[in-house]
């Protein structure tokens, strides 16, 4: 029996679906494309947000099932793991702190000429320099608890500065492709006939090889019964692969007569609540690590009857310019 996996990690919202395909047709695979017949049937907003996050969410599990400490520390934004280090270091150090002022002031050498307050505060950087690799000495335990409080503070800091180490290693160290995607897609002319283009772009100095693309292509149809389900099929492109990507890359399906896209018209486009889906894959030479980048367009993203402005200028015989200031912007085909 052959099963697959219709979605896997998009942070901490997917969805896991075992499906049997053994005797599924071709033709049916492709139009199901991972997101099953379920959510087919389900109109949302839009399946897959501007930055490559699905609009899923999982539920079921119990906190301890669904918690994935690493995974969240590596994948979420700096701002928030800056917050989650500086408040997990005061808050063990206020712990200690706190083990420290219960056992009281006779514990510590030097704290009898001192008020509470300040006790307080001491014990409390106290502890900071205990878990840390410098000390002052100038605030010393006294006594056999005082002191085993101080080496487990002392144990606890090593492995806690260790962790934050190792975490912040993986971030830096961790691939990602920053993609510029156009901020709309078109419906330009093309050759004899018209095309569904958008642009996109490296936004690093890295180079990326061998990158691969996919498009995707849902709306909502109605059914023999009367129902509204949402179809998908991958649209065929000009090109889906390219060797480098030094500068930037238009994306072309031409509407043909076997394109889903045939004979839709915009209101047909925002009816039928149309979604392009984006899926790029490729090759980072600094890491020798495949990295991916995923965006979408709604109907109300893609403009009709314009096209994509030059963004190539000439700095000299030997280097040619690419404004990415200028990757969405358009001009009427006139």
């Amino acid at each position: 029996m052959t099963c697959f996996i219709n979605w896997t990690s998009c942070g901490n919202r997917m969805i896991f679906k075992k499906k049997d395909n053994t005797n599924l047709p071709p033709e049916e695979e492709l139009k199901d494309l991972g997101f099953g017949s379920k959510v087919s049937e389900l109109s949302i907003t839009r399946l897959l947000n501007k930055d490559g996050t699905f609009n899923v969410e999982r539920t079921g599990l119990s906190f301890f099932e669904s918690l994935s400490p690493y995974h969240s520390l590596v994948t979420m934004p700096w701002w928030q793991f800056n917050l989650v280090i500086l408040f997990s270091f005061l808050a063990i150090n206020a712990l200690f702190a706190i083990c420290f002022v219960i056992i009281g002031r006779d514990s510590f050498a030097g704290s009898l000429v001192i008020n509470d307050f300040l006790f307080s505060l001491y014990v409390f950087f106290f502890s900071i320099q205990t878990s840390s690799p410098f000390g002052y000495c100038h605030f010393t335990p006294h006594g056999i608890l005082s002191n085993i409080i101080a080496t487990f503070d002392a144990l606890i800091g090593l492995l806690a500065f260790a962790l934050a180490t190792g975490l912040l290693f993986a971030r830096f160290s961790k691939p990602e492709a920053k993609i510029i995607f156009s901020q709309n897609a078109i419906i330009a002319p093309f050759q004899d006939g018209k095309a569904l283009m958008f642009r996109l772009a490296n936004a690093r100095k890295n180079q990326l090889i061998e990158l691969e693309i996919k498009v995707l292509f849902s709306l909502f149809e109605i059914d023999g019964s009367g129902k509204k389900v949402r179809q998908f099929s991958q649209l065929s492109l000009q090109r889906e692969r390219v060797v480098f990507f030094p500068l930037h890359w238009t994306i072309v399906h031409k509407i043909d007569a076997v394109s889903p896209l045939n004979n839709l018209s915009e209101n047909d486009f925002t009816s039928s609540e149309v979604e392009i889906l984006i899926l790029l894959s490729g090759t980072d030479d600094t890491f020798s690590q495949t990295v991916h980048a995923r965006s979408s367009y709604r109907y109300d993203e893609i403009e009709w009857d314009v096209k994509f402005s030059n963004i190539f200028t000439k700095k000299d015989n030997t280097t040619l310019q690419v404004d990415l200031q200028k990757i969405s912007q358009t001009e009427p085909t006139n």
